[in-house]
C-alpha cells in the first residue's frame, strides 16, 4: 500500500489497484476482514488516567520527598508523634490534589470524538448508510454538501465539492477539490485537492472517493499521535517549586548540621543525642503545610477560574496564563468567529454601504440602499440556506454563500420567496478554473442569469459601452484589488438577460452581463477580541497571530485588532522554513502575524519563542494547533468548537470559545501566583524564626525554648489554619496593570528574601530573649517554653496580616475583604488557648494557663513584630528593589 504522503499524487486508476478496490465496492466478508487488521476508524488518544494513579501523582514532587524521609528519621529516633503528623499532612495533600485533578480531567473529557459520524459506503455494489468507524481502506464512499469526511479520501469524482479544512489547517476559506487533478509527492496538505481529509466538512457539491487512511493513519491521526507522543513544556509554577524545594532542602540540612555542631563543641553533648535533636529540628523546620496549602491556593483558583469560563486540566497550569509573557493564538475560530460576514457593499459608482452584524445569524442592516437586483443576485446564485427555527438560526452550505443569504434576510429578502418568483432553470458551479458560479432562472418569458466570482472575472463578463468604457471597467478592478488589500474577500456581483437554457445541456458562460457591484466579506473578529488584546498588552503580554491564512487577510486582521501595522512585522511559513531555528529566535521578537504556516512550523515557532526566553501560552481549536498546544508551557484549547485532539493537549479549555476570556484566566493566575507568595513568605518565614530560635539557644548553651512536637504544632496546626485562609485572598489592586514576572525569576526573589530574613530574625531573637529572661529569672523550663509557645502564637497572629501584601501598609487593605482570614486567626487562637484546659492536648503540647499580665506582655511583643514589617514596607514603597 502506497505512503500516507503520497496518494494525492497517484492517478485514480492506481489507487484502486494499490488498494485492492473496485467502484462496486468491497464485499462485506473482506471489509470485515479488512476491519480486524486495519482496526476501526477512530482517533488515537490517551485514556484518562484512572483514580490511582491521579493519587500516586500527587507524591511526585522533591518536598514530598523531603517529608517522607523526614518522617522515616522521625520514627527512627522514637518521635512517633512527628512522624504522624507528617504523615497525616501527605495523605491529605493528595486526597485534596487527585480529588481536584480528577475533576477537572472530568469536566475537560472530550464529549465527542472527531470522528463519530455515518458514511454512506457502497458494499456489495449497493450504497448503505454505515458507522464511520467501520470504515476500512479500499471502501468506496459518497460524499455530499454537510458532510463531515469520515476518513481519509482520495477522491474518483467530484463535481463542484468544496471542504473546509480549517480544523485542520486553519485556512478559513473552503478549498475546492478537484479528482483529476494530481499533485507532487511534497504537495502540503492544504494544496492536495484530489484529496478529502478525516475531519473536514463538505461544504458544498458531492463527490465520490476511496478510503485511503482511516483511524491513526489519517492526517488527524497523524497529528493526534505527534500530541501524543511529545513531551510538554512544563507550567511556570511547576519549575518555580522545583527551585523553591531545592533551596528549602539544602537550608534545612545546613541548619540541622549547624546545631549538631554546636551542640557537641559548646555544649558537649554526644554526637548522637545531637543527631537526634538535628533531625527533630530540621522536620520542625520544613514548613509541612506547604503541599496542602499550595493545593488548595491552585484549588481555588480552579474555582474561580471556572466561574470565568476557563477550565483547568491540571492543577500546576492555574498560574500559568499569568505569568506567560507570549500569547501565540490561532486566528480562525480564536481570534475571529469562522463565521463569513459581509462587512461592506461597494456600488458600480464607487459608494461604499457599511454592514453591520457578525456571524452569520442576520443581525443588522445595510447602511444605506442598494438595488433590488444586488440583493436578487446573492440570493439567487447561493446553494446554502439560511433558516430560523424555535432554537434560533441554522445553516448549512458553502459560508460565502451562507454570507450571502445573511445579507439577503438585512435586506429582507429570502431565497425562497425569490425562488417561488424566478424558479431554477441550470446553474454553472464554481470551479476554480473559472472562478465563477452562475445560476439561470425563469423570470417570465425570459431567462434571467445571475453571477458571482471573482472581481475580474465578473468585471469582463460585464459591458461597459455605456458606463464609461475600459476606463471605468479598469476603475472598478482597482477599487477591488484596493478592497483586498484591507483585508476583504472581494467578490463581484452581476446580473443580466440571457439566451434561453434548459435543465440538461451545459449553459453557455455569461456574457454581456450588468455589473451590480462588490461585497466585501471578512471572518469577523469575536466580540471583546480586540479589548483582550489590549488588555494583555498593558499586562506586558506579547500576543502574536499564528494562522494558516494568507498575509494579507492575517494583516489586516492585526491592523483591525492593533497587533501589527506592516508587512516587516509578518512572517509567512514560506519564510519560516527558510530560516535556521536561530534566525526565527532572532525573527520572534519582532514578528507578531506567522501566517500560511504549517501544524510543524507552529511547532517550530513555539519553540523558537521558548527559546528567546517566553513563556509561551498556545490558543487554538483545531486539529492544526494540537501539537503546538502539547509544547507550549501553557496550552489553552476551546472548548466549544475545539476538536478532541487540541482538548487533550491543552492545560486549560476556555469553555466559551472567546480569546476574551483569557484575559480572565490571566487575571486569576496572577492573583493565585500572588496569595502562593504570600502563603509561602508566612510559612517559611515562620520556619525560619524558629530555627532563628534554636540556633540561639543552642549556640549560647541554653535548653531548647521549643520541643519539637511544639513546633509541629506551629506549623501544622495554628499556623496551618491560618494559611489556609490567606489562600482566599482577593485580587490586590489591579493585577493587569503591571508586566509579567521574569520567566526565570526565584519565589525567592531579594524582596521575598528581605522580609523573610527580616522576619524571622525579629520573630526569633524575641522568642530568644523572652526565653532567656525568664530562665535566668528563675522560672522553669517547661512554664518558659510555654510562655514562648503562646509568643509564637500571637506571632503568627499578627504575621497573617503581614503576608497579605508585599508593599501596602495592612492598614490600607480592609480586614472584611477576607473575613475567612479573621475567623482562621481567631480561631487557630482559639484553639491553643483551648488546648491550655484539655488535659491530654496540655500534657502533649506542655501547654498551661497564662495569666491576664502574661498574656499583654506577650501580644506587645507580637506587635512589635507588626511595627517592624511596616517600617519595611514604607522604605521599599520609596525605594523599590
Amino acid at each position: 500500500m502506497a505512503d500516507l504522503q503520497h496518494w494525492h499524487a497517484m492517478p485514480a486508476p492506481d489507487v484502486l489497484r494499490a488498494l485492492d478496490a473496485v467502484d462496486a465496492g468491497l464485499s462485506s466478508a473482506e471489509a470485515r476482514d479488512r476491519l480486524s487488521r486495519h482496526g476501526p476508524n477512530e482517533l488515537p488518544s490517551k485514556p484518562p488516567p484512572p483514580f490511582w494513579w491521579v493519587f500516586l501523582r500527587q507524591f511526585n514532587s522533591p518536598l514530598i520527598y523531603i517529608l517522607a524521609a523526614a518522617a522515616v528519621f522521625s520514627v527512627v529516633i522514637g518521635e512517633h508523634t512527628d512522624a504522624g503528623f507528617i504523615v497525616a499532612v501527605l495523605l491529605l495533600n493528595a486526597i485534596i490534589g487527585s480529588v481536584q485533578e480528577w475533576r477537572a480531567e472530568k469536566a475537560s473529557s472530550a464529549l465527542q470524538k472527531l470522528i463519530v459520524t455515518r458514511a454512506t459506503v457502497v458494499r456489495d455494489g449497493e450504497s448503505l448508510e454505515l458507522p464511520a468507524r467501520e470504515l476500512v481502506p479500499g471502501d468506496i464512499v459518497w460524499l455530499e454538501s454537510g458532510n463531515r469526511v469520515p476518513a481519509d479520501i482520495r477522491l474518483l469524482s467530484a463535481h463542484g465539492l468544496e471542504a473546509d479544512e480549517s480544523l485542520l489547517t486553519g485556512e478559513s476559506l473552503p478549498v475546492s477539490k478537484d479528482a483529476a487533478w494530481i499533485g507532487h509527492d511534497r504537495a502540503t496538505l492544504g494544496d492536495r485537492r484530489n484529496m478529502c481529509h478525516a475531519g473536514s466538512v463538505v461544504v458544498r457539491g458531492r463527490g465520490r472517493g476511496a478510503v485511503v487512511a482511516t483511524g491513526a493513519k489519517t492526517s488527524v491521526g497523524a497529528l493526534a499521535l505527534d500530541v501524543t507522543g511529545r513531551e510538554a513544556g512544563k507550567p511556570p509554577l511547576l519549575l518555580r517549586m522545583e527551585k523553591f524545594t531545592k533551596f528549602i532542602g539544602i537550608a534545612v540540612l545546613a541548619s540541622a548540621a549547624l546545631v549538631a555542631l554546636l551542640g557537641v563543641l559548646v555544649q558537649n553533648k554526644s554526637w548522637g543525642e545531637m543527631f537526634m535533636a538535628a533531625v527533630a529540628l530540621a522536620v520542625s523546620a520544613i514548613p509541612e503545610g506547604l503541599p496542602v496549602t499550595l493545593t488548595i491556593v491552585l484549588a481555588i483558583a480552579t474555582s474561580r477560574m471556572a466561574r470565568r469560563g476557563v477550565v483547568v486540566r491540571k492543577l500546576a497550569a492555574v498560574e500559568g496564563l499569568g505569568s506567560c509573557t507570549m500569547i501565540a493564538s490561532d486566528k480562525t475560530g480564536t481570534l475571529t468567529a469562522n463565521e463569513l460576514t459581509v462587512k461592506l457593499v461597494m456600488l458600480p459608482d464607487g459608494h461604499e454601504l457599511e454592514v453591520a452584524g457578525v456571524g452569520y445569524a442576520p443581525d443588522g442592516a445595510i447602511g444605506g440602499d442598494v438595488a433590488p437586483a444586488f440583493i436578487r443576485a446573492c440570493v439567487l446564485c447561493n446553494e446554502g440556506t439560511l433558516h430560523r427555527a424555535a432554537d434560533g438560526w441554522h445553516w448549512r452550505g458553502d459560508p460565502t454563500d451562507i454570507a450571502l443569504l445573511a445579507l439577503g434576510h438585512k435586506a429582507g429578502v429570502t431565497r425562497e420567496s425569490l425562488e417561488a418568483a424566478h424558479p431554477l432553470i441550470n446553474q454553472i458551479p464554481f470551479e476554480p478554473e473559472r472562478k465563477y458560479a452562475a445560476t439561470f432562472h425563469r423570470d417570465g418569458a425570459n431567462t434571467l442569469c445571475c453571477v458571482k466570482g471573482a472581481p475580474e472575472r465578473v468585471l469582463d463578463m460585464c459591458t461597459w459601452a455605456n458606463k464609461g468604457g475600459d476606463a471605468a471597467r479598469d476603475a472598478m478592478a482597482d477599487a477591488a484589488a484596493k478592497l483586498a488589500a484591507r483585508g476583504f474577500r472581494v467578490l463581484g456581483i452581476a446580473d443580466g438577460q440571457s439566451q434561453p437554457v434548459d435543465a440538461v445541456a451545459a449553459p453557455p458562460e455569461p456574457r454581456g452581463l450588468r455589473f451590480l457591484g462588490f461585497v466585501c466579506m471578512i471572518d469577523p473578529l469575536r466580540d471583546g477580541v480586540k479589548d483582550a488584546v489590549a488588555a494583555c498588552r498593558k499586562a506586558g503580554i506579547t500576543v502574536a497571530m499564528v494562522t494558516g491564512d494568507h498575509p494579507v487577510t492575517a494583516l489586516a486582521i492585526s491592523r483591525e485588532l492593533g497587533m501589527a501595522e506592516h508587512r516587516e512585522q509578518v512572517l509567512s511559513g514560506v519564510e519560516v522554513e527558510k530560516l535556521s531555528a536561530e534566525q526565527l529566535q532572532q525573527r520572534i521578537a519582532g514578528t507578531r502575524v506567522f501566517a500560511r504556516t504549517s501544524p510543524q512550523q507552529k511547532l517550530a515557532i513555539v519553540n523558537a519563542a521558548r527559546a528567546a526566553g517566553h513563556f509561551v501560552a498556545v490558543t487554538g481549536d483545531g486539529v492544526n494547533d494540537a501539537p503546538a498546544l502539547r509544547v507550549a508551557n501553557i496550552g489553552v484549547a476551546m472548548g466549544k468548537s475545539g476538536t478532541d485532539v487540541a482538548r487533550e493537549a491543552a492545560e486549560l479549555v476556555i469553555s466559551d470559545d472567546n480569546f476574551a476570556t483569557i484575559v480572565a484566566g490571566v487575571e486569576e493566575g496572577r492573583v493565585a501566583y500572588d496569595n502562593l507568595r504570600k502563603v509561602i513568605f508566612l510559612l517559611v518565614s515562620c520556619g525560619a524564626a524558629e530555627v532563628v530560635l534554636v540556633l540561639l539557644a543552642v549556640a549560647t548553651g541554653y535548653p531548647l525554648p521549643l520541643l519539637p512536637v511544639q513546633l509541629l504544632w506551629l506549623n501544622l496546626v495554628t499556623n496551618g489554619i491560618q494559611d489556609k485562609a490567606l489562600a482566599l485572598e482577593p485580587r490586590e489592586g489591579d493585577v493587569l496593570d503591571r508586566k509579567p514576572k521574569p520567566p526565570h525569576e526565584r519565589i525567592f526573589n531579594r524582596l521575598m528574601i528581605e522580609r523573610v530574613l527580616l522576619s524571622a530574625v525579629a520573630m526569633g531573637v524575641a522568642g530568644f530573649a523572652l526565653f532567656k529572661v525568664l530562665l535566668d529569672g528563675g522560672m522553669d523550663e517547661s512554664m518558659a517554653r510555654n510562655i514562648v509557645l503562646a509568643l509564637f502564637v500571637l506571632f503568627e497572629n499578627v504575621h497573617i496580616g503581614n503576608a497579605r501584601s508585599e508593599t501596602r501598609s495592612l492598614f490600607m487593605i480592609s480586614p472584611l475583604k477576607n473575613p475567612w482570614l479573621l475567623a482562621a486567626a481567631a480561631g487557630a487562637f482559639a484553639l491553643h488557648f483551648a488546648c491550655m484546659y484539655i488535659p491530654f492536648m496540655s500534657n502533649l503540647l506542655g501547654a498551661l494557663p497564662l495569666d491576664l499580665e502574661t498574656w499583654g506582655m506577650i501580644a506587645a511583643i507580637a506587635l512589635g513584630l507588626l511595627a517592624v514589617m511596616e517600617l519595611h514596607k514604607l522604605i521599599r514603597r520609596k525605594w523599590p528593589v
